[in-house]
């Protein structure tokens, strides 16, 4: 197998400008296939435009993108995508079924392919009505299933959580799992960090363009260093004066009623000494595991730049 062959995805130099703003700068991804890989950034970092660079709806400005060992956008690539990039544009007078079924004509699919994705997406009792009447959450569900019509080896999903209640988002997890379990690639992208932490293998982090971080959510907190301890305290204020004069706390803050020490776990028993010997009643002294959003947000801190941000043009 070519080194090419080992990746679902793979940009070099990937940039996007928009007269004097830039869009996506420099962007290397490498992609494995059958993972589902997570791609994460604020609002206007370059999520959507990046993707559709990936399907061929923009050209790049310069770098390269190579789809399934294709380049981007060529009937070669896509013929083994699907993708749902923001909302799904489907006719709001027919069914799902007759929507599915004029997709299914235009890509040459068989017919009874209509009926298998419409059972993965549990849409097959409400396949008869229009979709008008369809709630948000099942509108993103026939997206999904309109994305699946081809069998596709790689599936890109643009923000599919977005607007759904916690049920809807708990039954978007589950399906995006069952995905995996196809060994089918996922290129997700998601506001929704917890979702993302859950199912996805690795993760990239995009800010004003530029790919800032890319690993498993493992990798990503050793990058930005341990959690560190939670301490359920009696007088937390004191205790935080007092643990912040031990050279080893990077940082002690009080976050509704506990006690955050940004420490190595290993000094909880020299922490709670302290705060013992100094009259203080220590309740609970637990590790704290950074969670994905905890990361996300350490990262885009991080990288906050000093100068003016540039507009992206296609993800206003």
């Amino acid at each position: 197998m070519s080194d090419s062959d080992d990746y679902a995805i793979r940009t070099s130099g990937l940039t996007k400008q928009y007269g004097p703003d830039t869009g996506v700068f420099d962007l290397d991804l490498r992609i494995h296939r059958g993972e589902v890989y997570g791609f994460l950034g604020p609002n206007g970092a370059g999520k959507s435009t990046a993707m559709r660079m990936l399907v061929g709806l923009i050209r790049p400005t310069s770098g390269t993108a190579t789809v399934l060992g294709h380049p981007a956008g060529t009937p070669r690539s896509l013929r083994g995508v699907g993708a749902l990039i923001e909302a799904p544009a489907l006719y709001p007078h027919l069914s799902g079924r007759d929507n599915l079924r004029i997709l299914a004509g235009y890509a040459s699919v068989p017919a009874t392919r209509i009926g298998e994705v419409l059972e993965e997406v549990g849409m097959a009792a409400k396949a008869d009505a229009a979709f008008r009447t369809y709630s948000l959450g099942m509108k993103q569900r026939l997206g999904v299933a309109a994305a699946l019509l081809k069998d596709p080896a790689l599936l890109i999903l643009d923000e599919p959580t977005n607007g759904l209640d916690p049920e809807g988002m708990a039954s978007m997890r589950e399906l995006i799992t069952g995905l995996r379990r196809d060994n089918r690639t996922v290129l997700l992208s998601s506001h929704m960090l917890g979702e993302v932490e859950h199912v996805c293998d690795r993760v990239g982090v995009i800010r004003r363009g530029r790919l800032i971080a890319d690993g498993t959510v493992a990798e990503l907190r050793r990058g930005v260093g341990e959690g560190g301890l939670t301490v359920a305290v009696n007088v937390p204020e004191r205790a935080a004066e007092l643990v912040r004069e031990l050279p080893a706390v990077r940082s002690a803050t009080v976050v509704d009623g506990e006690l955050q020490v940004a420490v190595d776990p290993g000094e909880a028993a020299a922490i709670n000494r302290l705060l013992v010997v100094n009259g203080l009643e220590v309740s609970e002294l637990r590790k704290r595991v950074l969670s994905l959003e905890d990361v996300f947000f350490d990262l885009v801190e991080e990288h906050r730049p000093t100068e003016p941000a540039p507009v992206e043009a296609a993800n206003r």
